[in-house]
């Protein structure tokens, strides 16, 4: 997979803006409850039959780049 962008898209106008895969309506946050449920990339399909592995791997590359980004907010005790 080259990036995650190929198949992960945000627009206000579809889903408020979540990141969804693109041409779907099926948000990362899904995607990424459902694996954190247990549920393998085949259940993820035949749960979502527009999706494609590639589509799980994108979300999880996209999940490790926001969190590779994120600033993290506590104390140092």
């Amino acid at each position: 997979m080259k990036t995650y962008q190929e198949r992960i898209t945000s627009n206000y106008e579809v889903m408020l803006g979540k990141p969804i895969i693109k041409g779907t309506r099926i948000t990362v946050e899904i995607i990424l409850r459902k694996l954190a449920e247990g549920a393998t990339t085949s259940d993820l399909i035949r749960m979502y039959p527009h999706l494609a592995p590639e589509d799980v791997s994108a979300v999880l590359f996209y999940a490790a780049d926001v969190l590779a980004n994120e600033e993290m907010i506590g104390s140092a005790a």
